[in-house]
């Protein structure tokens, strides 16, 4: 008998995988590669919501979670994939240094807003009210690491290529058996694709649509990230990430022309050198109408959990809320009010 299936291998999944094997469990995990949010993500990772200078919630917790469990990742596979770079907020206005510099004196932000304005000049970029600075920032390389990761389950013959069919899960008091695999448990970390999980469905996931342009820009020479009403990412070779945009009507994962156009639009109000789109890409994300995840098990089913809604923060929100999950299946501890689905049964209920 295996501890866990895992059904689905963006970073929810995998970091559950990680936690799961670290603490010596038997896995087995359901990749079919049909929902590409993760792996075409911006994958910056940043404490911060930058629209309103407000913290992320429980930001410094999911930090000091996330970055050890990377690193014992690429420790484990020997391959990079997280990058250090610092985050640049670029300032509108005089109101916004004002808020920002109140933010940055919050006991909770302080450590994560840089109290002194950048006023470096870079090339292209007009910013005649300068940059805010932001701490502890980064991005993940995720396609790196889910291809890495996957490559390393099938070592272990831990990994399935199989579409996940719900039907063949037959029920026993302690244990389920899947097309003759006796499981303790199933981990649900399908991201949109919960859609069409007949045990999670009910759950109010949403899913916002975005798409991300990756442009080449010789002249461009950034060595920071620049958050406006875009981010321009650079990642080498000239190459930058450009993103994103928030569709919540489309939920398709094929990228359009509109969406091409607004970044282009946004993109070309921030940077004034020429750019060539390289590459464009579309995804769901997987978003809660009230903007917290969805975590926990099955109100019948107590050998079903589900781990998902991650958003647009799913680089320092991954493992974070998969150790929460792994704890409270092992160790019963109770999982925060703010994430356990428990709080979307009690309001059907009323």
């Amino acid at each position: 008998m295996i501890d866990y299936i895992i059904v689905g291998s963006g970073l929810a999944g995998i970091s559950f995988a990680e936690i799961a094997l670290k603490a010596s469990k038997s896995i087995l995990v359901f990749d079919n590669n049909s929902q590409p949010s993760s792996r075409i993500a911006g994958g910056l990772y940043n404490p911060v919501v930058l629209k309103r200078f407000s913290e992320v919630w429980k930001a410094k917790e999911q930090l000091e979670f996330a970055f050890p469990l990377y690193e014992e990742i690429h420790e484990k596979l020997n391959v990079v994939f997280d990058y250090k770079i610092p985050i640049l907020r670029k300032l509108a206005s005089i109101e916004e240094q004002n808020n920002w510099f109140q933010a940055a004196d919050k006991p909770n932000l302080a450590s994560f807003l840089n109290p002194i304005l950048v006023n470096k000049k870079y090339n292209f970029i007009e910013s005649p009210f300068h940059y805010g600075l932001v701490n502890e920032t980064g991005y993940l390389d995720i396609n790196t690491l889910i291809i890495s990761y996957l490559d390393y389950l099938k070592s272990i013959q831990s990994l399935s290529a199989e579409t996940f069919d719900y039907n063949e899960i037959n029920f026993f008091e302690n244990y389920l058996v899947y097309k003759g695999v006796k499981a303790k448990h199933v981990v649900f970390a399908e991201g949109f694709g919960l859609h069409s999980n007949p045990f999670f469905n009910d759950l109010p996931l949403d899913g916002t649509k975005g798409e991300l342009l990756i442009i080449k820009a010789p002249n461009l020479n950034l060595d920071v990230v620049i958050k406006s009403s875009v981010f321009i990412l650079p990642i080498g070779d000239d190459l930058y990430k450009v993103g994103a945009t928030y569709n919540w009507k489309d939920k398709t994962n094929t990228p359009t022309e509109e969406g091409k156009q607004e970044l282009v639009e946004k993109l070309k109000e921030i940077i004034s050198c020429d750019f060539e789109i390289v590459q464009h890409f579309g995804g769901v994300r997987p978003t809660v109408k009230d903007r917290r995840p969805l975590v926990g098990t099955h109100p019948i089913h107590q050998q079903l959990h589900v781990l998902n809604g991650l958003g647009t923060r799913g680089v320092m929100l991954g493992p974070f809320l998969a150790n929460q999950l792994f704890q409270h299946i092992e160790n019963k501890i109770p999982l925060d009010k703010e994430i356990d689905i428990a709080r979307c049964y009690k309001k059907n209920r009323n």
